[in-house]
């Protein structure tokens, strides 16, 4: 199923009535779709034009000539996959040959990046690499798969000088936030967006008046709509959830970029310090070598 198609379809029962008419009738038939204007498809629907303006919106389109845009450039997409023999996502297969995994796992990972890039916007990324700029002290929440994204992130900005935690336990990331402050940012890493520790730590960061960063699948959850700024990544690995592969890639991916955003917003503080910690980490590795 195309990323767009796959998100209407998780967030269907969530819409408001007659959006929700739209959603029905778009998943049913999504190639009439790419040949229908607003008009057309408001009158099947019984909606008005504006409800279906609405709903593009929502869906991360500029309006139903981008919607149209989208879908038709997914259909064509899925229809190249289809013919090639490729899918969205392979699961784990019982005596797939080592080849058929190498294959699969590199299929996965790509597909995860390209879903993930897509739901991406600018603005809101742009916002989150200015907070994290000027944040005193950022915490970054997350357990399980998540938790290791969030210590991949306190690698990185632990190198460029930024004041950082990154505590698993759920217990130290409340006594965290609880002393975050209004110059402060805290990030929550969740893949479904309703782990409850996750849920915790972020709600008592807002208490204390930090500023606050999601990184969630693209879906409607707790954690997203508490947070100051939302970062979707793929929700399309659905079989592959119980080895939590692709979602950890596409997280990952978000939080590569927030970095380098980061490097390169602020590239005489941060890329000094970056070369500075290489060098102290290779200088000391001999040091030791040596004894």
């Amino acid at each position: 199923m195309t990323p767009i198609l796959h998100i209407i379809s998780v967030e269907k029962e969530s819409l408001p009535r007659q959006e929700r008419r739209l959603a029905e009738f778009i998943l049913t038939a999504p190639s009439e779709i790419v040949h229908m204007g607003i008009k057309d498809l408001a009158d099947q629907c019984e909606v008005s034009a504006a409800t279906v303006t609405r709903f593009c919106k929502n869906f991360q389109c500029k309006g139903y000539p981008d919607f149209k845009l989208k879908l038709a450039a997914e259909i064509a997409h899925a229809e190249l996959a289809s013919r090639t023999g490729s899918t969205r996502y392979q699961d784990i297969v019982a005596g797939n040959p080592l080849a058929g995994i190498v294959e699969a796992i590199e299929s996965n990972h790509l597909t995860s990046i390209r879903d993930t890039t897509e739901l991406l916007d600018l603005g809101q990324l742009e916002r989150a690499v200015d907070a994290l700029c000027r944040a005193k002290r950022i915490d970054l929440y997350g357990v399980a798969t998540s938790s290791i994204v969030a210590q991949d992130f306190y690698q990185k900005l632990i190198r460029i000088g930024k004041n950082c935690t990154a505590f698993a336990d759920s217990h130290m990331q409340i006594t965290s936030a609880s002393t975050l402050t209004s110059s402060d940012v805290a990030v929550a890493v969740s893949y479904s967006g309703e782990t409850p520790e996750t849920i915790d730590a972020l709600a008592c960061a807002k208490d204390t008046g930090a500023f606050t960063i999601s990184v969630t699948s693209y879906r409607s959850s707790a954690i997203s709509s508490m947070a100051d700024i939302t970062l979707y990544s793929s929700s399309l690995e659905e079989g592959m959830r119980r080895g939590d592969m692709a979602s950890r890639i596409a997280q990952l991916h978000i939080i590569d970029i927030l970095f380098m955003g980061m490097a390169s917003r602020d590239f005489s503080t941060y890329v000094p310090r970056l070369e500075q910690s290489y060098l102290n980490v290779q200088n000391y590795r001999k040091s030791r070598g040596g004894q």
